[in-house]
């Protein structure tokens, strides 16, 4: 039976501190605030959504989403991302994604002021996680990726990882931060060929490929340690990974469970994003 790493265990004495931060902010008169931009309507973006305002209404962050309407074009989701950017009450933001086919994510995610992106989709902070700089924010659930590892005494250095996935939001940020901790690195997508025999010889793999299931039992093997950062609806409606859990468990030393792993972690780290941006402003 795999060990279980779990974010409760990850984030209890982070969410403390977070808590006190907060009240500090509002005795000063700041109201930290999210603003989260919504252009999609996936049930992922749903469930997403519903775990931050329950995580940060924990510590006291507010939590506003501003959601274009069905089919809106990128004149107008860029308007939205502009107005809530010059907003003073609004410290931070976040974009879902994947955004609809036929909108420009990245004209988007360049609107998002600098100061204000949480979850670094900006082209002016995706270089942060590739440069191993610290003096911005990061992608969030990359972030929650490394934090997990750290918590659990699991060092990347000198390891062998798989990072499943090629996303600027998770994948390809998730392998420069283990490279930046001296693993090495191999990064899979739908064009790898022999991707089973390639996870196999994994220390590391990381699930971020966002396809429910992706990842089966011929995938692993014992002593890994599996982190999904996979976010799916099933045929059930709940909430899943992009490994079969099922098939992984019996025969990896560790693994995040979808619930209760990355995602729950990578919400703690953006509510220390949104009070990091609070925080500046209430300085200047």
């Amino acid at each position: 039976m795999a060990q279980l790493l779990l974010s409760k265990e990850v984030n209890a004495p982070i969410k403390a501190a977070q808590k006190e931060r907060c009240e500090r902010l509002r005795k000063n008169g700041v109201i930290p605030t999210l603003g989260i931009i919504r252009a999609g309507g996936s049930p992922e973006d749903d469930a997403y959504i519903a775990g931050i305002e329950r995580v940060f209404g924990s510590v006291g962050i507010e939590v506003t989403v501003f959601e274009s309407a069905p089919g809106a074009g990128t004149d107008e989701v860029l308007k939205t991302v502009k107005e809530v950017g010059g907003r003073k009450d609004i410290h931070a933001m976040l974009l879902l994604k994947p955004l609809p086919r036929g909108l420009d994510e990245r004209a988007i995610s360049d609107a998002i002021p600098r100061e204000k992106d949480a979850d670094a989709v900006s082209e002016l902070l995706v270089p942060a996680a590739y440069l191993g700089k610290t003096d911005g924010f990061l992608p969030c659930t990359a972030a929650a990726v490394m934090r997990i590892l750290d918590h659990y005494g699991i060092d990347p250095a000198g390891k062998r990882a798989v990072v499943v996935g090629r996303s600027m939001v998770v994948g390809k940020p998730a392998a420069m931060l283990l490279l930046s901790r001296n693993a090495t690195v191999t990064i899979c997508h739908s064009k790898t060929q022999n991707l089973p025999g390639i996870c196999r010889e994994a220390d590391i793999i990381v699930a971020a490929a966002g396809v429910r299931g992706l990842l089966g039992r011929d995938c692993f093997a014992p002593g890994q340690t599996v982190i999904d950062a996979g976010i799916n609806i099933d045929e059930n409606g709940k909430l899943c990974g992009d490994v079969c859990f099922e098939e992984a468990e019996p025969i990896v030393k560790a693994i995040t469970p979808v619930p209760g792993g990355v995602g729950g972690v990578t919400t703690v780290i953006l509510a220390g994003a949104v009070l990091d941006a609070a925080e500046k402003t209430l300085k200047e």
